[in-house]
């Protein structure tokens, strides 16, 4: 069984499929899985999100829904990982994360397509940029056990193909891609516009 269960995280699709089976166990108490949650640090929901209602939609047309976001205005900056670029996240997962029952990081696409170019070289496959949030803290979790000599399984989810961007990868290679992180301020100005709901700051 796995100690540590790796997923990408944009709406949260690819991350409650991957850790569901797993999941249940935890909360019966039956089992004590690490599970992670990668995001891009360009659109950080989980990490830098407020755990609030919100439209799901940019067109505020759909109802609201409770979950971590960076407001449905937010716009991220164009990045490598499409999937990804969502401002919210899934009301089951943030519930999750907000009762402690997983963990979250935020990843720059550059250090992202490093662990992409490594798996490939290793593994022979080449990995689509969301599953390659997910190869970044295997591979950081892998080496810390490899510091602490400790033994642990670690599962992650790999859910494509990066033969759809080569093009990103070419950047990389060419040292054309950069990394952003949104400001406080531009998230500050994000959050200010989350509608106005009883009982909600």
């Amino acid at each position: 069984m796995p100690d540590i269960i790796i997923g990408c995280a944009g709406g949260g699709s690819n991350l409650g499929g991957l850790i569901s089976p797993f999941m249940g166990e935890k909360l019966r108490g039956e089992r004590d899985y690490q599970f992670i949650a990668v995001e891009p640090a360009s659109c950080p929901s989980f990490t830098r999100g407020k755990f609030a209602y919100d439209f799901c939609d940019i067109g505020k047309v759909c109802p609201l829904a409770k979950m971590y976001t960076l407001g449905s205005n937010f716009i991220p900056s164009a990045n490598h990982a499409g999937g990804l670029r969502y401002h919210g996240m899934s009301p089951v997962l943030s519930e999750l994360y907000h009762e402690g029952l997983m963990e979250a990081r935020a990843v720059e696409q550059t250090k992202v397509f490093e662990a992409a170019e490594q798996f490939a070289r290793v593994e022979g496959i080449l990995p689509a940029p969301e599953s390659s949030h997910a190869i970044r803290v295997a591979i950081d979790e892998a080496m810390k056990c490899k510091e602490t000599g400790e033994e642990k399984t670690i599962v992650f989810g790999l859910t494509g193909t990066g033969y759809f961007d080569m093009v990103a990868y070419e950047k990389f290679h060419n040292g054309q891609m950069t990394d952003y992180i949104p400001t406080d301020a531009e998230l500050e100005a994000s959050f200010a516009q989350l509608p106005k709901v009883p009982g909600q700051d």
